[in-house]
């Protein structure tokens, strides 16, 4: 069997490939994938990463402007405002699979380096995102047919009544709007079940 020598062009890209592979699978589909199963979001951000791998890798190998760079995110920027609204989590996954991709195929850079970095990748949304770490809270916005008297004034006997109200623990609350004319009162609460 011949010595693999990753200073050759192409041994180097089918080792950085590999890495984003192993990578893009551990984030999406052992991470994301396992926590929220929404299937759409997993096969986007997969084929998105090996589509950017792809773009990068050819736009790193010949001479790119700085212009040219700036079009290619005006391009993406795009895709947002053409897409349905998405939620934050899975922008970050969204995000994490092009940066992962980013980080693969720019050359220049040492495989050990970026077996590093990517490796740092992983780890930290695998720590920020895991359930028992940060306990998360849902959130709900609701109208109130009527202003609690002490709604301004004793935050947390409105929080109390929030909670026995909506038979959840209201953590925290944000007054949007109170509409003395209606006697309406708009809240945001954030609460876990």
């Amino acid at each position: 069997m011949p010595d693999i020598d990753f200073t050759n062009p192409i041994w180097e890209l089918v080792a950085r490939f590999a890495i984003d592979i192993v990578a893009i699978t551990t984030l999406i589909f052992g991470m994301y994938y396992r926590r929220y199963s929404d299937k759409v979001l997993a096969t986007t951000a997969s084929m998105f990463n090996i589509f950017a791998f792809s773009v990068l890798t050819i736009l790193s190998s010949v001479e790119f402007s700085i212009a040219a760079g700036f079009g290619l995110f005006a391009i993406l920027a795009l895709f947002s405002l053409r897409s349905e609204q998405i939620e934050k989590i899975e922008i970050a996954y969204f995000f994490g699979a092009i940066a992962i991709a980013v980080i693969c195929s720019v050359l220049g850079t040492g495989l050990v380096f970026v077996l590093i970095i990517v490796t740092f990748v992983l780890a930290s949304a695998w720590v920020l995102d895991h359930p028992k770490i940060l306990q998360s809270a849902s959130s709900a916005k609701i109208t109130l047919d009527r202003i609690d008297p002490h709604a301004l004034s004793n935050p947390e006997k409105m929080r109390v009544e929030l909670s026995e109200r909506l038979g959840v623990e209201v953590m925290n609350f944000q007054i949007v709007e109170l509409n003395y004319v209606n006697d309406l009162a708009r809240i945001n609460i954030f609460y876990r079940g």
